[in-house]
């Protein structure tokens, strides 16, 4: 299996990912993020083993812009600590941007029409060939709404399998957790949405990729602790 960390920090080009390291960590957002189904789905048999749906692809690629984005992931955890106060919150982004994820761990995705996107195209056919999603387009016949993605048993038996047989992808389990914590049940607008209120995420010329805010942020980080030390902490909420 492909190591985690190909995209080094430093590099002149962007990181990018292989097609198989997509599609794991597709897999495992889609296994995350999925909604339980409230009956079997009775008129496609293709269905017939679904476990799960993540609806639209919206949704899919903002949550999964977060999972390739350290750095606005972490300032996003600070959005929530400013507006709660609570203490986690600025651990949890403090752990990101004291360590070299923002830059080993970053693999930026493209500004298009309607935000952060990437193809996923070949992702999903690792993933539809070996059984474990399915894509149901939803609409008319000459236009699409959405599509959804639907989390199969056996899709789920081989996330399982995968950070239990590649620890290292345990990762990608982790900030999926933190990720969908952090999305609370958002849909895929709304995420965009917010998303758009980062100035470099709404600037980016579309058909770039989305540029990098880790100085930003961790500049934001170290004003956060002095503020909240000189405060004597009284307004933390732990």
């Amino acid at each position: 299996m492909d190591d985690l960390s190909d995209g080094e920090a430093g590099n002149d080009r962007d990181p990018v990912t292989s097609r198989e390291q997509d599609a794991v960590r597709i897999l495992l957002l889609i296994d995350g993020a999925a909604e339980p189904l409230p009956a079997p789905v009775a008129d496609d048999a293709s269905l017939a083993g679904a476990v799960g749906v993540v609806e639209s692809q919206v949704r899919l690629q903002k949550l999964d812009f977060w999972v390739r984005n350290p750095d606005f992931l972490a300032d996003e955890l600070l959005n929530d600590f400013e507006e709660s106060r609570e203490r986690r919150l600025l651990d949890l982004a403090g752990q990101i941007l004291d360590s070299e994820e923002p830059e080993v761990r970053r693999y930026p995705m493209l500004r298009h029409h309607f935000g952060a996107y990437e193809p996923l195209d070949d992702a999903l056919a690792v993933l539809r060939y070996a059984g474990l999603v399915v894509r149901r387009r939803r609409g008319t016949l000459d236009r699409t709404w959405r599509h959804d993605y639907y989390l199969l048993e056996r899709g789920r038996e081989v996330a399982r399998t995968v950070v239990a047989e590649a620890p290292p992808f345990r990762y990608y389990v982790e900030r999926i957790e933190l990720v969908l914590d952090l999305a609370d049940g958002r849909g895929g607008n709304e995420l965009k949405e917010r998303q758009y209120l980062q100035t470099e995420y709404a600037t980016a010329e579309r058909g770039t990729r989305i540029g990098s805010i880790s100085a930003r942020a961790r500049d934001r980080l170290e004003r956060l602790r002095s503020e909240s030390d000189s405060t004597g902490r009284e307004d933390i909420v732990v």
